[in-house]
């Protein structure tokens, strides 16, 4: 189960831009590395082109790379810092097409920090 997900307000804790805050834009958990909104930010160079519109494109552009998810640490919706994430289970009931209940167990995301769902 997945500690840090898409949409989830980071913390850097080492690296070049340590302190820094953000939000997830894209996971990749095959390459346990996340892309975070103005962190980790390298300029690319792009060749011009032609767009299907006539404009040329091309230059030096600025745009955020993937740091590993081990150099970010999830924060606090309630105290802002930076946390360490947990998993509690909590029981739900379902029902199935004929009417009938029954109960599951989910996994649910907690803050170390403070206790609270995430």
């Amino acid at each position: 189960m997945a500690k840090i997900r898409k949409g989830d307000p980071v913390q850097v804790i080492s690296g070049k831009d340590k302190g820094l805050q953000g939000t997830v834009l894209v996971v990749y958990p095959n390459r346990d590395k996340v892309l975070v909104e103005g962190v980790n930010r390298v300029k690319r160079h792009t060749k011009v082109g032609q767009s299907a519109r006539g404009a040329r494109t091309g230059g030096i552009l600025t745009q955020e790379a993937p740091i590993h998810v081990s150099n970010v640490m999830l924060v606090d919706p309630d105290t802002k810092k930076p946390t360490r994430v947990g998993f509690r289970k909590q029981a739900e009931d379902k029902s199935r097409p004929d009417g009938t209940t029954y109960q599951v167990q989910r996994n649910v995301r907690i803050a170390k920090r403070s206790g609270e769902d995430i």
